[in-house]
């Protein structure tokens, strides 16, 4: 099977993903979905013409000239609104947020007022009508269109969802990616190694990447490399109900990697098995029915790299989510050598120099140094056949955080 260029794979990987269907959760949940729907108002807010300050509700006609005194013929907190009429050169003690009362047109604030005792005020600055009123329907109207589908559920979209009277919101189901690594070498953290075993931590990145966009993750754990006991975590995520099952290892051409084996033996259909890519090479996708199958290779950088390339744009696509790579053009800090015929993502460090970015690789590349990737905050993106480059050459740089 010749190398697949890693447009196209991905192009592949994402033809017919669309958002899953909506859920209806609380609004005390939202935080962060994604709209299924667009939200329409329930409500009318404010629902009358409010005061927007502390002071006192008077006729616009009777402070148009100061100083003038008004008599205080009752008070209008919060809640609870003066049921009378305000006439000629009176005036309601009011705070921010109570109804306007009837004959009122204009809020006089409190600090233009003084109180001279015996229910008198005398109100020293010119107040023009409608001056410190929230007029009923200033914010929104009932049945109008507040959010739009596909919105993220941010702190301001959730409180004007509240706000037009919304106690639960529909949103997109989040998708669920099911993980299985695999590998006879392999323990959880934590374990006592024996001689020929390793840690098993490539889940735990794939995990964050997942969860980065929105998506839950299924941690089946590490499975023997056997048919039958790969095979029983691939149902168990499909029982799971999984939208994608990422495998972790396996899935190069070793008598040991087993992966395309059990998938297809499941009733998967292989899409495409090796990318022309480093690292990263032996990535596979595929469907089982309607679950995305992807399998990463054992590499911890190459897992993490190929999530950041292919996971996450399906996960967010599923998820409703807009989602675009951070590519950046910057300059060389070393040179490079010419490339292969494989599209090189080389870790490196980006940096600031006289307002200019300057990305610099690491000297060894091997996809086994976790370290380094933690370290590097770029990826040096390298078309397959570039020539080699000098120091402060163009590049593009796909950015990590």
């Amino acid at each position: 099977m010749a190398l697949v260029p890693v447009a196209e794979a991905l192009a592949r990987l994402l033809d017919g993903a669309a958002p899953l269907t909506g859920e209806s959760v609380p609004l005390a949940d939202a935080a962060g979905r994604v709209l299924a729907e667009p939200v329409v108002a329930l409500r009318t807010q404010p629902p009358f013409n409010a005061s927007a300050m502390d002071g006192y509700a008077a006729r616009s006609a009777d402070v148009a000239s100061v100083p003038a005194q008004l008599e205080v013929i009752g008070m209008a907190p919060a809640g609870r609104g003066f049921s009378g009429t305000v006439g000629e050169r009176q005036a309601v003690r009011i705070f921010t947020g109570a109804p306007l009362p009837e004959g009122a047109d204009t809020i006089v604030i409190q600090e233009n007022a003084r109180d001279l005792g015996n229910g008198k005020i005398e109100v020293t600055e010119q107040t023009a009508e409608g001056r410190n009123v929230r007029r009923r329907g200033l914010d929104f109207g009932g049945g109008d269109m507040l959010l739009e589908k596909g919105r993220v559920l941010d702190a301001a979209a959730l409180s004007l969802a509240a706000s037009a009277n919304h106690p639960s919101l529909n949103v997109v189901r989040r998708p669920l990616v099911a993980i299985i690594a695999t590998g006879d070498e392999l323990l959880p953290p934590g374990s006592k190694l024996g001689p020929d075993q390793i840690i098993s931590s490539n889940a735990y990145g794939v995990a964050a990447a997942a969860q980065s966009v929105g998506a839950r993750a299924l941690d089946l754990g590490i499975a023997a490399d056997r048919k039958e006991a790969i095979a029983a975590l691939v149902r168990k995520a499909v029982q799971a109900s999984a939208d994608v099952i990422v495998t972790l290892g396996g899935a190069s051409v070793g008598d040991h990697d087993l992966i395309h084996d059990v998938l297809t033996g499941e009733g998967m259909r292989l899409d495409f098995w090796k990318i022309a890519m480093r690292p990263g090479k032996p990535l596979m996708f595929g469907r089982l029915g309607n679950v995305r199958c992807i399998g990463l290779p054992g590499n911890p950088v190459a897992s993490i790299v190929c999530s950041q390339l292919f996971l996450k744009p399906l996960l967010a696509r599923l998820g409703g989510r807009g989602f675009r790579q951070d590519v950046r053009t910057a300059r060389l800090g070393t040179a490079m050598p010419a490339n292969d015929v494989r599209q090189d993502y080389v870790r490196a460090v980006v940096r600031e120099d006289a307002g200019a970015p300057i990305a610099t690789p690491f000297g060894i590349q091997d996809s086994s140094m976790l370290k380094m990737l933690a370290d590097a905050n770029g990826l040096i993106v390298r078309e397959p056949l570039a020539p080699a480059a000098e120091v402060g050459a163009e590049c593009s740089v796909l950015m990590l955080r």
